[in-house]
Formats: C-alpha cells, structure tokens, sequence
C-alpha cells in the first residue's frame, strides 16, 4: 500500500511540473510583461529538461541508426557470401574442367603414338572394391565395336584388356590383377619376361617380373618393358613400365625381379580401346602356349577375384 501511495504520489509530482512547464511556456508567449523574469524561470527549469529530451532523442536516433546500419551489414554479408559460394563452385568446376582437359590432351598425344591402331575413347563408370583399378567398367560396348580381346591404354602406356561386352559397357581386366599374365619384351636385348599380375605388390608400386631369359646378362634396372611379338592377345611393342629390380633365380637358368608400371592405377579416368585384336599364327600361338605354361605366375587361390576371369584363364597370358 505503501509503495502505491509513493508512486501515485511521484505521478502528481511529474504531472504537476510539467503543467507548470507548460504554463511558462505559454505565458512565455503571450504577455511580454513576463519576458523577463518568465523566461529566466523557463530557462532555469525547462532548459535542462529540453537537454535531457535531446539528449535521448539523439540516442534513440543513434541506435535506429545503428540497427539499421547493422540490418544492412547482415543483408550485404549474406549478398557478398553468396557471390563467394557461387565463385567458389564456379572455381572448382574450372579445376575440374583442366584436369579433364589435361587428361584429354594426354589420351590425343597417346592416341598420335600409336596411330597405327584405330582406337574408341571411353569413360570408366564403376570398379570393383579396393583402391586399385585391377577390375573395372567402361561405358562403351558391343555397339561400339568393342570386343573380348581388345587391348586397353592410357596415359603412360598399357592398362590391360576386355574381358566381357555389353551392349553399351565392357569389363577391363588391368595387368595388375592377380590373374593377369602378360608376355612382355625387354627393348634394349629383345629378352622375353612374363609379367605378373599381384594385388598385393602393387601397394609397393611394382609388379612381378618373372621367366627372364638373359642369358648374355645385359638386362639392368631401367630397362623399358614392352609387349612381346610372342603375345596372342596383346599388340607388339605397348610400353608396360621399367625395370626396378632383377635378379638370377635360383634354377641359374632365369631371372625375376619386378618393374614400375607407367600407369597409374590409382587414378584411372579415361582410356583408350585399341578396336584391332591380334592376329597370330599357329606357331605363335604355340611359342606363347609354352611361355604361359613356363611362366605363368600360380595365383593365391585364397583371394576371390571379382572380374569375369576364372582360375582357368589365370594360368594363361591374357
């Protein structure tokens, strides 16, 4: 009850001398008898109540004025972030577009290689689990002229070769699968090797070289691996990699070692089908009989593989 009369009391008080304010004020105006001393009144009790009013217009003004300005940094910041966004995805596409160009333009320069071949680009579309490309799909098939059989490049050299067609796919079995063979060449003695697939030596960056036949012991490390004359299923003369190892076995008769592929079968794309197969003959086809059957690599028969090859075609060069 107390604190009500206080504030009743406080609201006479307030409205008692701003009636009075008010009256000066007019009086102020209307008799010039008054001037004087009226004025000296109004000037010594309104004036500082007119300070105080100025004084928290001016703030409120400023604090519209902040809040405003602050509404329009928030609305500018979130134009601005959007620019960045869009520039941002913009900038990443074009990244992507030059390395996509970069690759293109090594596949044109692959292609004017071996331009004795016709070959068809293609996309790879899928791959079986695990980092390497051993196993893979591309997106151009039987419609396109692509057959079991057909040899497969890319940037640096051979990728492997077309195990399976569809109308519009195919599946490319890469020369580090377990179960791919190779017949390859070493150029600077013309020796033949067998190169052997292994899923589990490629985490080195190698694959196995095995059946070296060297017998004036000229082959060093460094050495360029080619495809052999000798292969039923794949083109002379396709760069496989270098020699990064070798040594005598333990028959003294042959040597083995491994080479450093020129792909990267980490981070295949694209790549190129070469659309001729091989032609042999009868006699070839009995020199890479016996150089399968002597060189062939057993694979582990406890890893599954999940391409379209059998264990069967393990034991023969793809």
């Amino acid at each position: 009850m107390k604190k009500f009369n206080d504030s009743l009391k406080s609201k006479y008080i307030l409205a008692g001398i701003t009636a009075f304010c008010l009256v000066l004020i007019v009086l102020s105006f209307v008799t010039d008898a008054a001037t004087g001393p009226l004025r000296y009144i109004a000037g010594y009790v309104i004036t500082p109540v007119q300070n105080g009013l100025n004084e928290v217009g001016n703030w409120i003004t400023d604090k519209s004025a902040y809040f405003q300005s602050s509404t329009d940094l928030v609305a500018e910041n979130k134009e601005l972030q959007e620019k960045v966004d869009a520039l941002t995805a913009e900038n990443s596409q074009l990244l992507q577009d030059k390395e996509e160009l970069s690759r293109l333009q090594a596949l044109f320069e692959l292609d004017q290689q071996y331009d004795d071949y016709e070959k068809i680009g293609a996309r790879i579309i899928a791959k079986d689990t695990g980092n390497w490309f051993n196993v893979f799909t591309i997106d151009k098939g039987s419609k396109d002229g692509i057959l079991v059989n057909q040899n497969v490049i890319t940037e640096g050299g051979l990728v492997g070769i077309i195990t399976e067609t569809g109308p519009n796919w195919a599946t490319v079995r890469s020369i580090i699968d377990d179960y791919s063979n190779v017949t390859g060449t070493v150029t600077s003695t013309s020796d033949n090797c067998i190169i052997a697939g292994d899923l589990r030596l490629i985490d080195e960056g190698k694959i196995n070289l095995v059946k070296l036949t060297d017998e004036s012991d000229r082959v060093k490390v460094g050495d360029k691996v080619v495809t052999s004359d000798v292969s039923d299923r794949f083109l002379p003369g396709i760069l496989i990699g270098y020699i990064s190892d070798v040594g005598m076995d333990s028959n003294n008769l042959t040597k083995s070692g491994t080479i450093t592929p020129m792909v990267d079968f980490k981070h295949l794309h694209e790549v190129l089908v070469i659309k001729e197969l091989k032609e042999i003959d009868d006699a070839k086809v009995s020199l890479d009989a016996q150089a399968d059957t002597e060189g062939a690599a057993t694979p582990d028969t406890s890893q599954s593989e999940s391409g379209t090859g059998t264990e069967s075609e393990s034991q023969n060069e793809e």
